[in-house]
């Protein structure tokens, strides 16, 4: 990461926003109308830009189509069975989910971002932006191609400045036999019917949220990553604590230091997958799993950037085919820029939106064209963001591990508190929820804050801005807490964790 921003500091700031007046067709082409695209053409047409945009799938890019939205009304949709559970516990005797009838979750999800789609089209309509529904290929440095994706004509178009905001795709590897036979989180939003058993292979957010969406809404779930403990960036107490969660709670069959090697086709359409256990210093074995509806790979995404022209126009490319950016979120080509999924930073919706708006706010505001010391940039550290999974996770700041790699082990306390929140004691579930906090020991700053609870991403919103602030350990204490609340333990926690107990 520091080489990445040292290289980003080496480029000069692009000059500030040249006038309107242009022989240029627009002022800004926009390519992809996901959540960073959109935001950018909004806001520079308001600016009093001539704006186009072009995308050729679904308005609203990857969050609102085969992410965020659909993923949250799915993960709603699967607490609804072990909510009918524990009703019985608070006197609702009769209280039963019954079978799901996934045909109307896929009906009604889709009723719902067909909508969003409407008001996508309509924001950037209102704004006064051209959408041009078509691929996108880069011919020069100022020149756009458009292959109209309804009637199949191509149009060519100008424009002073080039914003590439095409997001990202599901990537599945090319090396797994059978891999014709699987599906990925595309895909999974619009599954005919709920599989019975489904094995999902990953160790990321995708893949843990989907594996809790899946034995949430009954499925026979097996999650099989090849590394020792998924989640990885994620603080380690609240990976292992969620691993332990997941099996006791979600029954969900986590499977670590498991590849899958082979997947076939049965008579019956069915798959038969061949997992390879591969655990440092024991013998390595393989089994077969028999009888499975869907093999879903959730292992990564790469930028959707195959075919839109940019190492012909000159424009640098890092790993994976991520377009390399500077802190304004300018390519190595002056006018042409990146926001989003498709550059190296932070691969989330609300990171693309801020990157949208100080790319427009930055090129076509007054402010910014008149006083260059005006420009914006993001800032990157302490971004607060959650995982959906069962317990979901809240977080927000620097884990334990990057604390110590960057002041050192003896410079950084914690608080952990783990407990069986109020509504389980009637319940008898094992469901529990984890807090902890990370802190600077010589300043008293609350470096990270680390949840698995059910309010744990509402919790790090909130304290994304404390800790964005500056918060200390010592504000934390001095604040009155909301009983009885989970969150009244970011407030409550005095015991710091013995470090040679916690290693």
């Amino acid at each position: 990461k520091g080489a990445k921003e040292e290289e980003r500091g080496k480029m000069p700031p692009p000059p500030p926003p040249a006038p309107r007046e242009s022989s240029y067709d627009y002022d800004l082409f926009v390519v992809g109308a996901g959540s960073g695209g959109v935001r950018a053409a909004r806001i520079a047409a308001k600016h009093g830009a001539r704006v186009a945009v072009a995308e050729f799938q679904a308005l609203g890019g990857t969050c609102v189509n085969v992410g965020c939205v659909p993923k949250k009304l799915f993960v709603l949709g699967s607490h609804h069975r072990h909510d009918a559970e524990y009703a019985r516990s608070f006197g609702w005797t009769d209280a039963s989910a019954g079978e799901p009838h996934w045909p109307t979750l896929i009906e009604n999800k889709n009723r719902e971002i067909e909508r969003l789609n409407g008001v996508y089209n309509k924001m950037l309509v209102n704004a006064g932006v051209e959408i041009l529904r078509g691929r996108a290929k880069l011919l020069d440095a100022h020149t756009v191609q458009v292959h109209n994706v309804e009637d199949n004509s191509t149009s060519k178009h100008t424009a002073d400045k080039i914003l590439i905001a095409v997001g990202g795709t599901p990537f599945v590897p090319p090396s797994v036999e059978g891999r014709e036979l699987v599906i990925t989180s595309n895909d999974a939003f619009y599954l005919p019917q709920l599989p019975k058993r489904i094995v999902i292979v990953g160790g990321g957010y995708i893949a843990i949220e989907f594996a809790c969406i899946f034995a949430g809404y009954g499925s026979n779930v097996t999650l099989a990553y090849r590394g020792e403990l998924f989640l990885r960036g994620f603080d380690t107490d609240v990976r292992e604590f969620l691993a332990d969660q997941m099996r006791e709670v979600a029954h969900v069959d986590v499977r670590f230091h498991t590849n899958v090697t082979r997947i076939r086709e049965q008579e019956d359409k069915r798959r038969t997958v061949t997992l390879q256990l591969d655990k440092d210093g024991e013998e390595s074995k393989e089994e077969e799993m028999n009888d499975v509806d869907v093999v879903m790979y959730a292992t990564g995404r790469h930028p959707l950037v195959e075919g839109l022209g940019l190492e012909e126009v000159g424009v640098k490319q890092g790993k994976k085919g991520k377009v390399v950016v500077d802190e304004y979120s300018c390519s190595s080509v002056p006018n042409i820029f990146a926001v989003g999924d498709v550059t190296d930073r932070v691969a989330l919706t609300p990171v693309a939106l801020a990157e949208g708006q100080a790319f427009a706010d930055n090129e076509f505001g007054e402010k910014a064209r008149n006083d260059p010391s005006a420009r914006r940039t993001i800032d990157y550290e302490n971004i607060p963001t959650a995982v959906f999974s069962q317990p979901p996770i809240g977080t927000c700041g620097l884990t334990q591990d990057a604390a110590e790699e960057r002041f050192g082990r003896d410079k950084v306390d914690t608080y952990v508190s783990s407990f069986r929140p109020l509504k389980h004691t009637l319940t008898g579930s094992a469901e529990k929820s984890f807090l902890k906090f990370v802190v600077h020991s010589e300043t008293d700053k609350v470096l990270g804050c680390h949840m698995a609870e059910p309010a744990g991403p509402e919790m790090a919103q909130l304290v994304g801005v404390a800790i964005k602030a500056g918060a200390t350990k010592a504000d934390f204490d001095a604040t009155i807490g909301v009983h009885p609340t989970s969150a009244e333990e970011l407030v409550t926690m005095r015991t710091k964790v013995d470090k040679d107990s916690s290693k």
